[in-house]
């Protein structure tokens, strides 16, 4: 198990003072505040929020092998392997001696749905390098008996070698997933959550792809690895409407946001033809990681190269938290009290561009707490709405 630091954790209520934001040398700007949640030994990406509160995170295999791919934030103030610590066993070391398709491997995403599930999306790529053979996996697990209750394994039709799939939304009525594919050759996949059959598609489609000219920066300065290489990748960001009926995505190494309809996407008897000529540009923002659609509507964007999140309101984008801690704003997720939670998985700080901070990353969980005004914090721009 990991511990967490003292006095980070939130549960239960969800509710604590600012005080840990208050001793930081870099305030958020303006009405909105980082609240911190809890800081973690190693890198985070996803996070959680289930409809009664509880609180679930991931940590993917990059540059070190993680000893926990799956946790839940106890009341005691740990981190506890969820569901169990046999799924959580796979070892890089023990990678022919285990079942891939039984265990977490490489875990990039956890999304409790409306419906008392939670779900895990496996790429089973360690460090986002070669699939592991019968990993590739999208698992549900049952919020009340806390046990697997299904797992959706993809085949290399629709994980094939070079994918990563990265993040998932569900449809209202849980009948339907929808995953990115933020590998070698952007993609989506859909996924018959009540047969079990998945589809790739748009694989290749310029939607689903890196944008050549965009360069990523962080601290002023394009992030680079040591060789020169920048960072890209595709299809990483999505989101659904609150009805269902769109989905929108945009390549992390991007600035062009795309949307569907789901209905499109759900029809397995629609051409690859006919589905790309449904796909919209819904507008132009900046490379991002993390998307979320709130009950109201209301895009969030991690802005990633300003450590900041923000927001798309009608016709008006706004930055709604600004903070130097916020390095790397990587997934959001949306608490019963319609609280915004965010991981800050620092990926500029890790080796593969920084070969001085070793394998290990101590990285954060944040929640946004609005002011009395509940507005962010300046205009960023007037993009095209959604």
């Amino acid at each position: 198990m990991l511990r967490l630091t003292p006095a980070t954790l939130l549960f239960g209520t969800l509710l604590a003072t600012t005080s840990m934001a208050q001793q930081s040398a870099a305030p958020s700007q303006g009405p909105a505040q980082l609240q911190q949640v809890a800081s973690f030994e190693h890198q985070v990406t996803g996070v959680t929020v289930s409809k009664d509160g509880r609180i679930f995170v991931n940590f993917p295999r990059w540059t070190e092998d993680a000893p926990v791919s799956v946790a839940e934030v106890t009341r005691d103030g740990r981190i506890k392997a969820y569901p169990d610590d046999e799924w959580n066993s796979w070892r890089n070391a023990k990678k022919n001696q285990m079942s891939a398709g039984d265990h977490f491997v490489c875990v990039q995403s956890v999304v409790a749905d409306a419906h008392g599930n939670l779900w895990v999306v496996d790429p089973a790529a360690p460090a986002t390098a070669a699939v592991v053979q019968g990993g590739p996996k999208l698992v549900r697990i049952d919020l009340k008996s806390n046990k697997v209750g299904q797992v959706i394994r993809f085949d290399e039709t629709v994980a094939p070698q070079g994918s990563y799939l990265n993040d998932v939304r569900f449809s209202p009525d849980g009948r339907h997933a929808y995953l990115t594919d933020a590998g070698a050759k952007g993609a989506l996949v859909v996924v018959d959550l009540q047969n079990g059959k998945a589809r790739r598609v748009l694989d290749g489609h310029p939607s689903t792809q890196p944008e050549k000219d965009v360069v990523v920066k962080t601290d002023g300065q394009e992030l680079r690895r040591p060789d020169g290489r920048g960072v890209e990748f595709a299809a990483d960001s999505i989101a659904l409407s609150p009805d269902g009926r769109s989905l929108y995505w945009k390549a992390l190494t991007g600035r062009t946001l795309y949307r569907i309809a789901t209905d499109a996407l759900e029809n397995p008897r629609l051409s690859e033809k006919d589905l790309e000529a449904r796909v919209e540009r819904a507008g132009e923002t900046e490379p991002t990681d993390g998307l979320w659609i709130d009950g109201r509507g209301r895009l969030y964007l991690s802005a990633i190269e300003q450590d900041a999140v923000k927001v798309r309101d009608g016709d008006r984008i706004t930055t709604l938290v600004q903070d130097k801690r916020l390095r790397w704003p990587d997934t959001f997720s949306e608490g019963p009290d319609g609280t915004i939670y965010v991981t800050s998985s620092r990926i500029q700080d890790m080796s593969w561009f920084k070969p001085e901070s070793g394998p290990r990353l101590e990285t954060q969980l944040w929640r946004i707490e609005l002011g009395q005004s509940g507005e962010a914090t300046r205009s960023a721009g007037q993009p095209q709405r959604p």
